[in-house]
């Protein structure tokens, strides 16, 4: 080989050497610019996966809460309606000097004092609770702390010769310490005849 040949090969191997410098330096930004997309569509996936994983836990408990109002409202109505009709149904009359829209109150003997035959009870809303008051004791309120009574209003109907007593109640829960994602109320009727003895 001369001396040309070898400093052709020499200038080539350099041009060659380089071109792969170059080339390779090109390749190296090419594959941190294919990281940096590939980081920001693996933060862009994992964001939506976390958002859509914090929306359906945040709509769950949401949902959960609305349903143990529902529960809540649904069962004072349900005990409030029962323990009325249970009451008239075993009341010997409707009592009427003390009977207004939003007070019921019934004589019975089922609670009456040793030596005498027959009794008073009443039912009516105290503060934001409905109460069951025998005579000369204190008030039962049959209402969880968390239900209100918003309204309840007692009618006398006369079908025949026993009366009946047709309860129209709306219930309403408020959680003190939220605002209204717990908010439930329920407007229930119910109709309860006396016995005929």
């Amino acid at each position: 080989m001369d001396k040309k040949e070898k400093q052709n090969k020499t200038s080539n191997f350099l041009w060659h050497s380089r071109r792969l410098s170059i080339l390779t330096g090109k390749i190296l930004n090419l594959n941190s610019g294919l990281a940096m997309v590939e980081i920001l569509v693996s933060f862009a996936i994992l964001s939506i996966v976390l958002l859509s994983i914090i929306s359906f836990v945040l709509w769950a408990s949401y949902y959960n809460t609305k349903t143990k109002a529902y529960d809540q409202v649904l069962e004072n109505a349900r005990r409030v309606l029962d323990t009325i009709a249970y009451e008239i149904r075993g009341a010997k009359s409707i009592y009427n000097p003390t009977t207004t829209s939003d007070q019921l109150s019934l004589e019975t003997e089922k609670y009456a004092p040793s030596g005498e035959d027959s009794t008073f009870i009443d039912f009516f809303i105290c503060g934001s609770a409905l109460c069951l008051k025998k005579e000369s004791q204190d008030p039962i309120i049959l209402t969880s702390d968390s239900i209100k009574i918003e309204s309840i209003y007692f009618s006398e109907i006369l079908n025949g010769t026993v009366p009946s007593v047709k309860i129209d109640i709306t219930v309403n829960y408020q959680n003190q310490y939220s605002d209204d994602e717990s908010y439930a109320s329920i407007s229930s009727t119910s109709t309860a005849s006396l016995r005929s003895y």
